[in-house]
């Protein structure tokens, strides 16, 4: 039976009915989305009945108007219309664009589902018609200047895609580059559409297809995600892109993004087992980066996430710790331990089943060694006696753990023999084995008197075989510190293995009872009387080079594991003429130089009279020494200075007033990674009070923001740290830090103006707020017995007002000025009254002496004039600056005189004139270091009056501060320097080397 067809409706009915039919529709579904479905059907039979409705055409060739589907398209485009200029968030709205989006997808499912068998599927119909009018409206309106409508006609084409069903190439395209338009739209929610709307359309797109010049939507997607500014957009991106070898990389790359969500959402999602079955599709590199980079994060949700991603990849190991450990290179990995351990806390069912048979042990391998090391730590760090219990039933016995890793040994040895012929590759395996065992003897119970014997004797004897690989030898002396009877008896020990190595190479003439006198306390012994080997030899020469590196080496993890004087142990005298001097003196085995330097300067830790002695060797290897080796030698220096008593420490080198030129020697060096430790180094012994030169903190602020180091992290994040806490650790130190402030800020100014085009810098006044804020009283650290300086901001206000009145820069003037509203000044009661008419003074006479130009910086300075005013009404009231310059103290008569020594001008018309003298005055610039206003430093506080410097400073300018010579000043921050700069630094080089030549630097 053929069902009916729709009655045929008049013309009338369009014009009559139709208008009251639709809007209720849509007044219906903005309320609520549960009568969207009924609501559905109704407009779905609407639509049919308005498409019944045809008139004949009057054009040549007859047909007919299709004028009831023009009705209903142009009466429900109008509806549309209504919801495009509402913002982003208003419910009713989302509720229409929704409803909308449904009935394109439900009229082209029921026209598919009516559909005769064999009709051809490009044959048009009502819907489809109707869905080409709206979408073509649509996009018609992505150009919109309306940031609303722009959002809203997006988010409706973007809804429509998965509905819309076939469409004709030209419509396809016009639609693409819509999207792709709206992809860089200067609204993120735009952009966030727009990415929704590419990645629907990048699941059907075959790039073969692509004309030439046409960008793949996947890589739109990986620009999106990689350098879109907004994190919705990002995040958006990121849901969307599919996961392929190609794209992995940069979904990775977001562990590391700005958006803690973002950071969150790679885990939970991109990296989950839903998204990701098997970890092993990452590379071992990757699936360390992306473990690092989430339980090292400061995010806690991020951490969290990262830890189960780590709980799926051992759900995918079926629960087998081993295989879990199998997924990261534990011989090399920096992450492998913190993965386990995370595993550890988050599955404690997993900790709670752990368990070593003997078969376990019988039986190792790097994974097994590293669980087994890894498990024992944890409990002794858990330190319940259940753990401690578990932990004696899971690990064997010391003797049986000495067999272990003897019989690893032997395996390694002959590994390594295999290797050195060719035939063995697992000798890093093998010792990685060995350090493991050895790092879990060190948490062992030596009760057992046999099993320590044992353990003593194996570690003993492993140390003194040369097939040892170099990095098991701190393993060693681990166990061995652990064992021995004190640190006496464990240099007696290694002083034994040291003279059994080097009394291995050769034959000696010596007898054995020389040979055993070889650390005697005696100082006249020397060197064996006969040489080690044949001087003609170069092979015996290098052989001897090889076995004293080793010595070296087993020397120096001795002495890091050390603290006793040496002048108590007289065992390890012997080694120091024997050994360490000679290699300390060769010259034509760098490498062997290189690890003596290191040797004595751990000697001279513990050895206060060798680091006087020495250390004059170590300042000398500062110049002469390679960039590598300088490293290592400023790490030795700046221990020093922090170990040892300063003064003693450079008695024999130096005068002790000569290390501040020293310290800001090092910070000079050309070699980034130099200057990185000398900044560590610095601020080590700032923080400790043991340095508090003023200049020294003024050259780290200066390196700090310098351009030449932008590429030096280690540097910057040095300093990063270092220079806001130690201001607000002490109000001494936030002194210092007002002391050098406008100097430094006029350098800065000067190195803006200076700097090259390619090279980057902070913004002037971003870093001045920032040395503002370093200066905040409020955020001093409060300690017992010390009272935060709340005048400093009040005295930092003075210091600026005076630089305002001084500065002939307009834009350093206009920096200045913003600093003013950012003080926290002090409560009446707790300054003096004289400080705060005496900033009263300095404002009036910027007005009438050196006007400012610029609106803004007027009412910077009018609200910080009202601030005062409403902050010390009482100490304001009546104010006079004549009965003020009147009064007779000397801080107010110094102050006075330099506001009378300033010339007015017309404010900032002299600017630009002044700017471009700035270099030629910039040596005769007068300001003084101490700007706090404290009766004790008044004499500092400013120029005195009438003085023929100000006198002579620059005719018809205001009298202009001083500041070190340009060579001086930028000495630390600067590479390309002028002949006066070359001249200033070969003068401290020669500082330097005077040093070394007035004291007796030979050892």
């Amino acid at each position: 039976m053929v069902a009916a067809r729709p009655r045929a409706l008049s013309a009338s009915y369009l014009t009559d009915t139709l208008p009251s039919l639709l809007p209720p529709i849509f007044e219906q579904v903005q309320h609520t989305t549960a009568n969207h479905r009924k609501n559905l059907v109704a407009l779905r039979k609407l639509h049919e009945s308005c498409a019944t409705i045809v008139e004949p055409s009057t054009k040549k060739g007859g047909g007919i108007k299709v004028v009831g589907e023009k009705a209903f398209n142009g009466l429900f485009i109008d509806m549309v219309n209504r919801v495009l200029p509402i913002k982003k968030g208003v419910a009713v709205a989302d509720r229409v664009v929704k409803f909308v989006a449904s009935y394109v997808a439900y009229s082209t499912e029921q026209d598919a589902a009516n559909r005769p068998e064999g009709e051809d599927e490009d044959m048009e119909t009502p819907a489809a018609r109707f869905v080409v009018k709206l979408l073509k409206h649509l996009l018609s309106g992505m150009e919109a200047k309306d940031k609303n409508v722009r959002f809203r006609v997006t988010l409706l084409t973007v809804s429509m895609i998965n509905g819309l069903g076939e469409m004709d190439d030209d419509l396809y395209v016009l639609l693409r580059k819509s999207l792709l338009e709206r992809a860089r739209d200067k609204e993120a929610a735009v952009r966030v559409q727009a990415a929704l709307g590419l990645a629907k359309l990048q699941s059907g797109e075959d790039e073969e297809d692509l004309e030439e010049g046409q960008e793949p939507l996947s890589e739109v997607l990986l620009d999106l995600l990689r350098y879109d500014p907004a994190a919705e957009v990002r995040r958006a991106a990121l849901y969307n892109l599919p996961r392929t070898p190609a794209t992995l990389p940069f979904i990775l790359a977001r562990t590391r993004d700005v958006d803690p969500i973002l950071r969150r959402t790679v885990y939970h999602g991109s990296l989950s087992s839903a998204a990701l079955p098997d970890s092993r599709i990452l590379s071992i590199a990757q699936r360390e980066e992306v473990v690092r980079n989430g339980l090292g994060d400061r995010e806690g949700s991020v951490r969290k996430a990262a830890a189960g991603m780590l709980g799926d990849w051992l759900d995918q190991s079926g629960g087998e710790l081993v295989d879990f450990l199998s997924r990261f290179d534990v011989v090399s990995s920096q992450v492998a331990e913190e993965a386990l351990l995370s595993v550890f806390v988050t599955r404690s069912e997993v900790f709670e089943a752990v368990e070593f048979g003997d078969d376990y042990w019988t039986s190792l391998t790097p994974d097994k060694a590293f669980l087994a090391r890894v498990f024992v730590e944890h409990c002794i760090s858990l330190k319940a006696s259940i753990d401690e219990a578990r932990l004696e039933e899971s690990v064997p016995v010391v003797t049986s753990l000495a067999f272990r890793i003897q019989d690893e040994f032997n395996k390694l040895v002959s590994a390594v023999n295999d290797e050195d012929s060719g035939e063995s590759n697992d000798a890093n395996e093998l010792a990685f084995v060995v350090g493991e065992l050895l790092r879990l003897a060190v948490n062992l119970d030596y009760a057992d008197e046999i099993g320590r014997r044992k353990m003593f004797q194996l570690a003993r004897e492993m140390i003194s075989q040369e097939t040892l690989p170099e990095s098991l030898i701190p393993r060693c002396l681990d166990v061995l510190s652990k064992i021995a009877n004190g640190e006496r008896d464990l240099i007696r020990v290694v002083v034994d293995v040291v003279t059994e190595l080097r009394a291995g190479e050769g034959e000696e003439d010596e007898a054995p009872a020389e040979q055993a006198s070889v650390y005697s306390v005696t100082p006249r012994r020397r060197k064996s009387v006969m040489p080690r080997f044949d001087m003609s030899d170069p092979e015996a020469r290098m052989k001897a080079a090889l076995v004293d590196l080793r010595c070296l080496s087993i020397c120096i993890s001795l002495l890091e594991r050390v603290n006793s004087n040496l002048q108590d142990n007289s065992a390890f005298h012997g080694l120091l003429p024997d050994l360490i001097i000679p290699a300390v003196r060769n010259k034509e085995e760098p490498a062997l130089r290189d690890q003596g330097l290191i040797c004595l300067g751990l000697c001279c830790m513990i050895d206060s009279k060798m680091a006087a002695q020495s250390f004059g060797l170590f300042v000398q290897q500062l110049t002469a020494a390679d960039d590598h080796l300088k490293v290592k030698v400023a790490q030795i220096v700046f221990d020093l200075l922090m170990v040892q008593d300063i003064q003693t420490l450079v008695s024999m080198t130096m005068p002790v007033e000569k290390v501040i030129e020293l310290v800001r020697h090092v910070l000079g060096q050309d070699a980034p990674e130099v200057q990185a430790v000398a900044c560590e180094g610095v601020a080590k012994l700032m923080l400790a009070g043991m340095i508090s030169d003023e200049s020294i903190l003024q050259s780290l602020v200066l390196l700090y923001f310098s351009p030449e180091t932008a590429e030096n992290q280690a540097l910057r994040q040095c300093l990063t740290y270092f220079l806001p806490i130690y201001c607000y650790s002490s109000p001494q130190n936030q002194r210092r830090m007002l002391s050098i402030f406008i100097e430094t800020f006029e350098m800065l100014a000067q190195l803006c103006e200076e700097m090259e085009y390619e090279q980057e810098m902070p913004p002037l006044a971003q870093m001045g707020l920032m040395m503002v804020d370093w200066l905040d009283p409020q955020k001093a650290v409060e300690r017992e017995g010390v009272q935060s300086d709340t005048e400093i901001h009040l005295d930092l206000a003075v210091v600026i007002l005076k630089g305002i009145l001084t500065e002939v820069s307009k834009e350093t003037r206009k920096a200045l000025v913003s600093f003013v509203g950012k003080l926290n000044l002090p409560e009446p009661e707790a300054t003096e009254d004289w400080k705060v008419r005496g900033t009263m003074l300095l404002l009036s006479n910027i007005r009438s002496k050196r006007p400012l130009a610029d609106a803004a910086s007027r009412n910077a300075l009018n609200r910080f004039d009202a601030a005062m005013l409403k902050k010390y009404p009482t100490e304001l009231e009546g104010f006079d600056e004549e009965a003020f310059a009147a009064e007779e103290r000397e801080e107010i008569k110094e102050l006075v005189a330099f506001v009378d020594a300033v010339e007015a001008t017309d404010g900032d018309a002299a600017s630009e004139a002044g700017s471009s003298r700035r270099k030629k005055t910039s040596s005769r610039r007068g300001v003084s270091r101490e700007t706090s206003m404290e009766p004790s430093e008044a004499d500092d506080a400013a120029p005195a009056a009438g003085s023929d410097e100000e006198d002579d400073a620059d005719e018809g300018t205001p009298a202009p501060r001083r500041s070190a010579p340009r060579s001086k000043r930028m000495e630390v921050v600067r590479e390309e320097e002028d002949d006066e700069e070359d001249d200033d630094d070969e003068d401290e080089d020669e500082d330097v080397e005077s040093m070394l030549n007035d004291s007796d630097v030979s050892i």
